[in-house]
């Protein structure tokens, strides 16, 4: 039976190119669509509240370029921006995590709402906060909060609302990057894939002590989609480190081995993305794996392999995938259900799931997503679309609904 995903349902209110939004995820879902449709901004929405959570607000809007980078650029010309998360906590609770923020009339930004609720309200911890003043929560204390910053910070510290803490801040978002992971890398935690790939070193090491089947699992699908190589393991280079590969040589009795800065950019990325998907360990898990484009630099004939740790993955962690890739997205068993079409109109991102008439062909077996991919016929459902576009700010608060 598959696991209930950790977030079931996103909600957007004028994210960068997104208006609005409502859409439901599933264990592993695809997010489809050509190049500027803005695949990557929806991925980056869930990016950002892990960012704000762990990190602080502060640095998640100046690594975007300010709010005015983030908010939706528009005629309307809207002042703020929002974001729901319905989520299945890994202890089987349920409960959704919502803030607006938007600007200040004398510069700056503000929370303007936010809210937690876990399990329902009068079922479960819960608060709402109002421009940094606590409106009400079932908790008899409450933390000193700003309304600078995300008040579920303020409380992670408190048994009720931790776990919600926890598991949003261990979501992994990856774009990974071969020229970091080629460098050089100084030791650190090395229990998350960091987003670029730039602590890949340290995960390997990490793997290698505390779960060897694990990374054993890593390197046979490595081998799967890169033939030539037979292995990859940490290596320490005075107080760095970096990864050592082994690789077949024609007319050579044993496996060379050369560094990753020897490395070409498919194979750094091949296992980037088999990190990424399979770094879960007896230790640490991640709640959510987000990967852009996990198809790139690679051959075409690796992506069977790919979609089978795709799914693999999914089984244990939720897996949210971009990709406009035929190849990817050529294969039957792909469930409809599990496709996002993501589309550009007028400058505006529209996501919806698939229309019936695609979804009819894919349930027929007549073509897969991937053929329809390439024959531009993978469409969203317009109706979908203009319901969402219905939506206001206020719906992202309030009771879940069906």
């Amino acid at each position: 039976m598959a696991h209930a995903p950790f977030i079931r349902r996103v909600m957007l209110r004028n994210y960068k190119s997104i208006g609005y939004c409502d859409l439901r995820l599933r264990p592993l879902t695809y997010l489809v669509g050509q190049n500027g449709a803005g695949k990557s901004n929806f991925m980056d929405a869930l990016h950002f509240v892990r960012d704000a959570l762990f990190n602080s607000l502060d640095s998640a809007m100046s690594e975007r370029g300010g709010l005015n980078e983030v908010r939706r650029r528009s005629s309307g010309h809207p002042t703020h921006f929002g974001i729901r998360l319905e989520f299945n906590l890994p202890d089987g609770r349920d409960g959704h995590y919502a803030f607006v923020i938007g600007s200040m009339a004398s510069g700056g930004y503000e929370v303007q709402n936010e809210e937690c609720v876990v399990s329902g309200i009068g079922k479960g911890p819960f608060f709402r906060v109002a421009r940094g003043k606590l409106r009400d929560s079932s908790e008899s204390t409450f933390p000193a909060i700003t309304s600078d910053r995300l008040a579920l910070v303020a409380v992670s510290g408190m048994t009720a609302f931790r776990p919600v803490f926890d598991a949003l801040t261990a979501m992994g978002f990856y774009n990974l990057n071969p020229k970091l992971m080629r460098e050089l890398q100084k030791p650190q935690d090395g229990r998350l894939l960091r987003p670029a790939g730039e602590n890949i070193a340290s995960v390997i090491g990490h793997l290698e002590r505390v779960d060897p089947q694990r990374m054993q699992m890593i390197q046979e699908y490595l081998r799967s989609v890169a033939q030539m190589v037979h292995g990859v393991e940490r290596k320490s280079i005075g107080p760095m480190e970096t990864l050592e590969f082994r690789q077949e040589m024609a007319g050579a009795k044993h496996p060379w081995r050369f560094l990753a800065q020897n490395m070409s950019d498919g194979t750094l990325r091949a296992l980037g993305v088999l990190t990424a998907l399979l770094q879960g360990n007896v230790e640490y898990s991640p709640t959510l794996i987000g990967i852009e484009e996990p198809e790139t630099a690679l051959h075409p004939a690796a992506s069977a392999a790919l979609r089978e740790v795709l799914v693999h993955a999914s089984a244990t962690t939720q897996v949210l995938v971009t990709s406009h890739s035929p190849d990817l997205l050529d294969d039957p068993n792909i469930d409809a259900d599990s496709v996002l079409a993501v589309v550009s109109d007028g400058g505006e991102t529209k996501i919806a799931p698939l229309d019936e008439a695609s979804r009819q062909v894919m349930r027929d077996h007549l073509f897969s997503a991937g053929e329809l991919l390439r024959m531009n016929q993978l469409a969203p459902d317009r109706a979908s679309i203009e319901q969402q576009d219905r939506a206001s700010m206020g719906d992202l608060f309030g009771e879940s609904r069906a």
